[in-house]
Parts: structure tokens; C-alpha cells; sequence
């Protein structure tokens, strides 16, 4: 990692976002791409110190004061460059900035493995699918191809529609 001095600040994406917090981990469920992220605590907590005002610097010193495992600055750009694939930051991260090589078995490693379950930030994210393509069958009355009429109303495919 290149420890040049950054003074790029991080913000969330927040704008047609829910958020729910759940026991350890953080839902943010994205309306604009239909997509729900799982954060565990260690990228909550780094998503939710990322204000837009706040620089690398002025953020490790707060996530080592909340975290539960050890932290550093590398863990940081590794929850940064996760949130950014995710598509969880407003900004993209500075090309010219520390680019983190830190693995999740280097972590291990540093911070020791039971450690490293908390502190290694994790976000597992999911495509959820509009409402409508739920649906397995159609009803009375509803288009029937290439959906089937549902078996159990007896209803026949005719004309494209449920009847």
C-alpha cells in the first residue's frame, strides 16, 4: 500500500436507499438497482463514518474507537474498494490514493483469525426482483403467455388470457 496522504472524503449512497439495521448487520436495499446488501458490522460501521466530510485520516482513528476487533487504515481502503464495487459510495475512490492488496487470508493473518471475522468487512449482495416477476402463474383474467395459468384455480390458457 502507497501511504501517500489522502484527502479524499467518502460519500454514501443514502439517495433511494432503505436502511435496515439487523442484530450485527446492515440491509441497504438500493430501489434504483433492485439490489440488497448485506454489510457486516465492520462495513457498517465504515459506510455509515463515510459522511462526505470525513478523509481516511479522520476515519481510522473513529472506526479503531468503535470497532470490536483491531482495525487499520488498510482494512479501511479494503471496506472502501468493497463498497465501491457494490455501489454503495456516491463517489468513486481517487485513482492516485493507497490502493489496498490486503486478502482476506492476510488479514487473518495481521489480526489474527478469530479477529478477523469482525473485522474483515464483508458485504454479500443479491439482484431482488420486482414484484411482478414473482409471480409464478397468472389468474383469471391474466396474461398467460409466457406465464402459465395457475393449476390449482383449473383455469385454460385461451386467447393469451386466463379463463
Amino acid at each position: 500500500m502507497r501511504t501517500t496522504p489522502d484527502k479524499s472524503v467518502f460519500v454514501p449512497k443514502r439517495k433511494d436507499t432503505i436502511v435496515r439495521q439487523l442484530c450485527d448487520e446492515l440491509l441497504v436495499y438500493d430501489k434504483a438497482t433492485n439490489k440488497a446488501h448485506c454489510l457486516n458490522e465492520s462495513a457498517a460501521e465504515v459506510w455509515n463514518l463515510c459522511d462526505g466530510k470525513r478523509t481516511v485520516a479522520e476515519i481510522v482513528p473513529l472506526l479503531k474507537k468503535k470497532a470490536k476487533a483491531p482495525t487499520d487504515e488498510q482494512l479501511l481502503w479494503m471496506a472502501l474498494l468493497r463498497l465501491e464495487k457494490a455501489g454503495l459510495l456516491q463517489n468513486n475512490l481517487p485513482l492516485s490514493g493507497p490502493v489496498c492488496t490486503l486478502s482476506r487470508r492476510e488479514a487473518s493473518r495481521r489480526v489474527g483469525a478469530t479477529a478477523a471475522a469482525l473485522a474483515v468487512p464483508v458485504i454479500a449482495s443479491i439482484l431482488v426482483p420486482k414484484a411482478e416477476a414473482a409471480v409464478s402463474c397468472s389468474t383469471l383474467g391474466g396474461v398467460c403467455n409466457p406465464r402459465p395459468c395457475c393449476a390449482g384455480m383449473l383455469l385454460t390458457c385461451v386467447a393469451h388470457r386466463c379463463v
